[in-house]
């Protein structure tokens, strides 16, 4: 929650800065992609970290390490310390956030994570929604610096929560010294995948800069996968990668993610530079989104327990694409954002649901963590999509005639996922208390004991 809150407020904030501290656009847009690489590139490398050493103990490191990066901001005395401590920022959110969903993943059995994952859900749209309207009353009254400041206290309270509450740790994973050199390929390749995609808006998607990108990041990946094959303790282990459920989680998650980020990016050049609303006028003709989104990720979860998560799965992502084609009318920018916000939460709770019940609790950290990379992802390939495909063209004409096809090849990139939420779990059939709800036997494929954590039947 507190992540998603930093987001939403900086975005507000960044005009102010700008002013304040003498930056060019260039230099502020630095202060995100700089928090987006580092959050991104380290997400799985905090997981695996947290299954060794124990999530507690990362999540106590990183809300206090968030804590400081904040403060930090706000005493800055230029945009390059910004820059360097949202970097900083970006690495102890990465090890905050695989740890609350392992958590989670440990406090509450497979058939009865719906709920606490609905939860979470709405939080962070909570987050989301208030960020900017909690960050314009900062900026006008205090400044942007007050922004990180409001970081702090929060933190501390989130540290003391977790201190309070104990949770089972597992029995670690891991022997043997930790797989440092897939952690430096995996965080090189998210990198470079990261930052070609933060660039393409600038240069476009053929532009030399994006292209050495992209094929670093290829041979990055390449070079990963048979680093891994050879090591005795990979950083993703062949349990995990040979999870049906969790690979059709993550490729379902990375396209909603994606097509919604792309589609609320048009959607908001759409509105201010076609059809002239402000900034307020604009967030509250999107509110809609938030509010079923919010409201929605509860019934998603009793959804999910009734009727199964591929099901639920499925409807939610028709919706996902069916609201991104609404937003092409103007009528319909309302009940467009309401019907995509209604299944965006249902893809939410179902995908991550199932990557995280799926998880044994020896290796529930390395998965949170690669559900949380492919949630970071997702919207950097959505928002180059969309600049790609002609939004936020520089005048008025372009804008608004690019919008159209852009929002309806975010619909097809949300159509996508039918293919992965068509392979989820079915509806529960008297699973037992330890097993996925509505994943049979066929489905695991992982009775054997694993190579490198607890065999499967030990997590009942």
């Amino acid at each position: 929650m507190i992540v998603a809150l930093d987001g939403t407020v900086l975005v507000v904030a960044q005009p102010s800065m700008r002013r304040d501290l003498g930056a060019s656009v260039a230099q502020v847009q630095w202060t995100s992609t700089a928090y987006l690489l580092t959050v991104a590139a380290f997400l799985v490398v905090a997981g695996r970290l947290g299954d060794r050493y124990g999530h507690s103990r990362l999540a106590i490191t990183g809300v206090l390490g968030f804590a400081a990066a904040s403060a930090g901001i706000a005493l800055a005395p230029g945009v390059g310390w910004v820059i360097a401590l949202r970097a900083a920022q970006g690495f102890f959110g990465a090890l905050l956030q695989p740890a609350t969903l392992a958590l989670l993943r440990l406090a509450y059995p497979p058939d009865r994570l719906a709920t606490p994952v609905a939860v979470r859900t709405s939080a962070i749209g909570v987050a989301a929604a208030a960020g900017p309207l909690l960050g314009g009353l900062l900026v006008a009254h205090r400044g942007w610096r007050a922004v990180f400041v409001v970081n702090v206290p929060l933190a501390l309270a989130i540290a003391a929560l977790i201190l309070a509450v104990r949770v089972p740790e597992p029995e670690r994973t891991g022997a043997g010294r930790p797989p440092l050199g897939s952690a430096a390929l995996l965080v090189a390749a998210v990198a470079a995948l990261v930052h070609a995609l933060a660039g393409v808006p600038a240069y476009g998607w053929t532009a030399p800069p994006t292209l050495l990108g992209l094929g670093g990041a290829a041979g990055l990946g390449v070079l990963l996968v048979r680093w891994e094959r050879r090591g005795a303790h990979p950083l993703v282990p062949a349990a995990v990668a040979r999870s049906m459920p969790v690979m059709a989680s993550m490729a379902l998650l990375l396209t909603a993610s994606g097509a919604l980020s792309g589609a609320l990016f048009t959607a908001t050049f759409l509105l201010q530079d076609v059809r002239g609303l402000g900034a307020y006028d604009t967030a509250l003709r999107l509110l809609p989104l938030t509010a079923v989104m919010v409201a929605g990720a509860p019934l998603a979860g009793f959804a999910q327990r009734r009727f199964g998560a591929r099901r639920i799965a499925l409807a939610g992502t028709g919706l996902v694409a069916l609201g991104i084609a609404g937003l092409c009318t103007e009528a319909l920018t309302g009940a467009g954002g309401a019907v995509l916000g209604a299944g965006f939460a249902a893809v939410m709770v179902t995908a991550t649901g199932t990557v995280v019940g799926d998880a044994p609790p020896g290796y529930a950290g390395v998965i949170g963590g690669l559900k949380q990379t492919a949630t970071n992802v997702g919207p950097a390939f959505g928002i180059a999509l969309a600049a790609g495909a002609g939004a936020g063209a520089g005048t008025e004409a372009g804008a608004g005639a690019g919008a159209t096809p852009t929002l309806l090849a975010l619909a097809a990139l949300a159509a996508v996922g039918l293919l992965p939420a068509s392979l989820l779990p079915g509806r529960p059939r008297g699973a037992a208390a330890g097993d996925l709800v509505g994943e049979d036997a066929g489905q695991r494929g992982e009775r054997a004991p694993a190579a490198h954590g607890p065999a499967d039947g030990e997590r009942r």
